[in-house]
């Protein structure tokens, strides 16, 4: 028996001592620890939510369609490419949902439906029809929604924020909360960059390009186009490309000229890092595509010599030099006068993935730093004010057993603390919510099992039996309404959001902690106590 409790006594202490070192990330003791100590923790304890660190809250909508057009876009130049390699003669274009290859000789339509299973043909005047089947554009959509999750989880990632949220919402929503941050413009701006990047040819050669006046003004692209949307060539697009002067820093705009057929995209890169140009001491982000995306590259300038080569992100020229050469080895470069901040922050959205469909914002909110201390502070006084108000209420009303229904209610809450620093779990202000609704149930345990306690001894029983039965009487009434919420809770984390889920992690601990402390930490003392000498009366 004594060994037993002995046992249960050690228990008790490793879980006390575990629950004090997991949590001293949290105090201002890490500080003064060794460096190896610091250095070695697996965590750096409980880490502050969004609303009690303050920082930013994002909605986004995944526009999937602009994903399907893509796909069909870059089938259609796929089409081209291999029905010139072929040797047969067809005009492909694309015309809204529609690939259209005209005229569809047998050839044409064998090369294109070999390669192409996830279109569907059709006849059309002319030629021939190629749309998307149903299922394959559900898989595109279904896929740019993925996609963008991961892509804004990299970009966040290579930014530096600590502990961001990011999840899925709905069909085509996501959720990034980014706690703590410091620049939200910035952090803004890298996540929805869309990161298209593509190579096209100016279109030098039409007399509007020499007509295009040499720069503007930003916020006058407007008129540019007003005057001279109407006369471009039909496959041609006016772009801006942005141009800042070295000596004044005064912005200016410079209107391209730009055929509108993509000849590459920055879908095959496999490397985008920031180098700096010896001759200029200018930084420059360096590419490198894959294989395949090299064969292309060799193949564009071979074919283009003497010809400007348009690089455009997401509709903004940044740079437009001339093919001198065939450029072999699938490496090229994008300068355009960036400052470090900016070429960092173009090669974190080109190396992180460019997203298959733009992001909409649909909501920015941001939380202020200051809003969060004061909710902290205010957690710790409502959480130590609750707390006095049942240590008192349990002294008053149950005597020594109260005393010892009080150890185990700080008990929980060390315990508590302690495995939510060891999960580096996120403490939210629904979440100390949560933790104070833990205390409560915590007391409400101990007193099912004091008043058994009181019906035992009223009939008869000896102190020592009246503890034993209280236990065995209560256990099951503990563990049936334990159980049900932590069902409660199971359900509130899979299915809820954000503060949800806080609440959820807190509580969920707090009730599994709570079965811990009530039927094994106080039953443990009241061993102790019956095991030291015969106790003749319960101060219950």
């Amino acid at each position: 028996m004594k060994r037993k409790i002995y046992w249960r006594l050690g228990l008790i202490g490793l879980v006390v001592l575990l629950s004090v070192i997991f949590f001293l990330p949290n105090t201002p003791a890490f500080e003064y620890m060794p460096g190896w100590w610091q250095k070695d923790m697996p965590n750096k304890g409980i880490v502050l939510g969004l609303d009690l660190q303050g920082g930013i809250n994002l909605v986004y909508e995944v526009e999937a369609d602009q994903a399907v057009a893509s796909t069909l876009q870059r089938f259609a130049l796929g089409m081209k490419s291999a029905l010139d390699q072929k040797g047969i003669k067809a005009d492909v274009t694309q015309q809204g949902n529609n690939i259209m290859v005209t005229p569809a000789s047998m050839d044409a339509r064998d090369l294109i439906e070999t390669n192409y299973p996830e279109l569907a043909a059709s006849e059309a005047s002319g030629g021939a029809a190629y749309s998307l089947r149903p299922k394959e554009i559900q898989s595109i959509k279904t896929n740019a929604v993925d996609q963008a999750l991961e892509t804004i989880r990299n970009r966040i990632d290579q930014f530096g924020v600590t502990e961001p949220t990011i999840i899925k919402q709905g069909v085509n929503e996501i959720v990034v909360q980014l706690p703590g941050i410091k620049d939200p413009a910035r952090a803004i701006q890298i996540i929805g960059k869309t990161a298209r990047l593509e190579f096209k040819l100016l279109d030098e050669q039409s007399p509007i390009a020499a007509e295009l006046p040499k720069s503007v003004f930003p916020g006058e692209e407007q008129k540019v186009l007003d005057q001279f949307g109407p006369k471009i060539p039909q496959n041609d697009e006016i772009l801006f490309g942005r141009t800042t002067d070295k000596d004044t820093g005064s912005v200016t705009k410079i209107p391209y000229l730009v055929q509108k057929p993509t000849l590459l995209t920055g879908d095959l890169l496999t490397e985008a890092k920031v180098a700096i140009d010896p001759r200029f001491n200018e930084p420059y982000v360096s590419l490198k595509f894959n294989a395949e995306g090299a064969r292309l590259f060799e193949d564009l300038t071979a074919k283009n010599v003497n010809k400007r080569l348009a690089i455009i992100l997401d509709n903004n020229v940044y740079s437009a030099p001339v093919i001198r050469e065939r450029i072999a080895g699938g490496n090229a470069q994008i300068s355009g006068n960036f400052s470090m901040s900016e070429a960092k922050d173009l090669a974190i959205v080109l190396k992180a993935g460019a997203l298959k469909a733009p992001l909409k914002m649909l909501q920015n909110i941001t939380v202020g730093p200051s809003l969060g201390r004061d909710s902290i502070q205010a957690g710790k006084m409502a959480g130590l004010i609750g707390s006095l108000l049942v240590i008192v209420f349990m002294l008053f009303y149950y005597r020594l057993s109260g005393l010892i229904a009080d150890f185990a209610l700080v008990l929980n809450l060390v315990i508590l603390v302690g495995s939510m620093a060891a999960l580096n779990a996120t403490l939210t202000l629904p979440g100390i919510a949560g933790m104070i609704l833990a205390v409560g149930m915590a007391v409400d345990s101990n007193v099912l099992m004091f008043e058994r306690m009181r019906e035992e001894l009223r009939a008869g029983k000896t102190p020592k039996a009246a503890v034993e039965g209280g236990y065995h009487k209560a256990f099951w009434t503990i563990f049936d309404s334990h159980v049900t919420t932590l069902i409660t809770s199971a359900v509130l984390f899979q299915f809820g959001t954000g503060p949800i889920k806080g609440f959820a992690v807190t509580l969920s601990l707090g009730v599994a902690i709570n079965l811990f402390t009530a039927l094994v930490g106080t039953k443990t003392i009241f061993d102790l106590l019956h095991l030291r000498k015969e106790v003749r009366t319960l101060s219950i």
